[in-house]
């Protein structure tokens, strides 16, 4: 089929419209090709600052921008909302939802990760995890409305049941939301209650392993810790997680009552790569060659968090930077090859003629809270609030457009001068309301 039409152009297919799939998308903007992305939401999403919904400093469209937006001015961008059920590789199709099929020359994999809860799906009903806007969303009313329910409480037990939170998980994201939650409790609502005193609350930021930021080097493991029991909470490490429910969570035998349970600690690969004939590792995610190219299939890429790609003995991060550099790469990578071969579809290099990808490291970081954070650049390694500055600049770089980057801009400026969060809104879903919550009038 592809032979035969010998002067149509090269047909590139990305799933998924994240940092990755991107990335590869504007390295071909001037390349005689049809790009499709396809993804099941119309949106980009910046899932590093998720935390920040969830806990009222942003709000959504604070950091998501629309994929047509996007790439509007990529003329040889088409867009498709939709879900991908499988891929059939010896036919160069991608099935969609609804019976729908998109043909490929090249197809790239970069659907990202979801959250894994090893095993203990049920889990995830007590204690959501952080992936979409829906997530942080429904995490904000949670966090919120436990302050709003503690109001209300007259049961001293029952009170401090909803203002315990506890975060599971002690990497990145499980320090942020720790310390954002913290800083709600001790600092943003301090003034605001009547009944109760949010100070009262506990954060307890629960992790198995004997360190937070796993991977980080020893001495910023130990600033990490100190920072945030500084803010007030309660890091407690080498701690099993037994049993998750609607009033409380048990670990190592002790059971602690709490309304507000976070889960932030693991990820695996998308849903996509289960339905894949490829091979994956144990967390679902797709080997790829030392090119990102899928074993044996010459024209099928993975990048991103969907990705698993080892360098030095070790599968790389899934985090922004590794996910660019691979669109990046990929992007280049196809560039080459398509200009190479006049444009024709179906005349690719051999997979071994192309580049290897090498990641370079500039670095990680990871924020806490106000004025407190740990970074690593080169051999450099700082805390506190130069490391908090950088994040926030850094942060702000990766954010898609200048409307959204002036206004998280503006937005953190004025909660670091009033401390205040001002999307706060606690949202139900009409099947949340109380019995009581009944009206006959406007």
């Amino acid at each position: 089929m592809i032979d035969a039409e010998p002067n149509r152009r090269p047909r590139v297919v990305v799933v998924g419209g994240g940092f990755a799939g991107l990335a590869v998308v504007r390295e071909l903007a001037d390349v005689a090709v049809d790009i499709t992305i396809v993804d099941k939401n119309n949106f980009h999403l910046f899932q590093p600052l998720l935390y920040q919904v969830a806990t009222g400093g942003l709000s959504p469209g604070d950091i998501a921008a629309p994929i047509r937006f996007v790439v509007a001015k990529q003329k040889n961008v088409s867009v498709r909302v939709a879900e991908v059920t499988g891929v059939d590789f010896d036919r160069r199709l991608v099935r969609l939802r609804e019976d729908r099929e998109l043909p490929y020359d090249y197809l790239v994999l970069a659907a990202g990760a979801s959250s894994d809860y090893f095993g203990k799906d049920a889990w995830e009903e007590f204690a959501p995890s952080l992936k979409t806007i829906n997530d942080a969303l429904e995490m904000r009313t949670r966090i919120l409305g436990a302050f709003e329910e503690a109001e209300w409480e007259s049961d001293p037990e029952a009170q401090q049941g909803f203002l315990r939170f506890v975060v599971i998980g002690g990497g990145p994201t499980g320090v942020e939301m720790a310390g954002a939650v913290a800083e709600i409790a001790f600092g943003t609502l301090r003034k605001e209650y009547r009944n109760i005193d949010p100070a009262l609350a506990e954060v307890h930021l629960v992790e198995m392993g004997p360190a937070l930021l796993a991977g980080y080097p020893d001495d910023l493991q130990l600033r990490a810790r100190q920072q945030l029991e500084d803010l007030g909470v309660r890091v407690r490490l080498g701690e099993r997680v037994e049993a998750i429910d609607t009033h409380g969570i048990v670990m190592d035998g002790e059971r602690l009552r709490t309304e507000t349970v976070v889960w932030a600690a693991g990820v695996r690969a998308a849903e996509l790569s289960d339905v894949l004939d490829t091979d994956r590792d144990r967390k679902g995610r797709i080997r790829v060659n030392a090119d990102l190219s899928l074993p044996a299939q010459n024209d099928a890429f993975a990048i991103g968090d969907l990705a698993a790609f080892e360098e030095e003995g070790k599968v790389l991060p899934g985090i922004a930077p590794v996910a660019v550099q691979m669109g990046k790469h990929l992007g280049q990578t196809l560039r080459k090859e398509v200009l190479g071969n006049g444009a024709r579809p179906g005349r690719k290099s051999r997979a071994e003629a192309r580049p290897t990808f090498h990641y370079k490291d500039r670095g990680t970081m990871a924020t806490i809270g106000r004025n407190r954070a740990v970074a690593m650049i080169g051999k450099h390694r700082f805390s506190g609030r130069l490391a908090w500055a950088s994040w926030a600049l850094i942060h702000l770089f990766f954010l898609i457009g200048f409307r959204n980057r002036l206004v998280v801009f503006v937005q953190w400026i004025w909660t670091y001068l009033t401390w205040q969060r001002n999307s706060r809104l606690v949202y139900r879903r009409p099947e949340e309301k109380r019995d009581d919550d009944q009206s006959d009038g406007v």
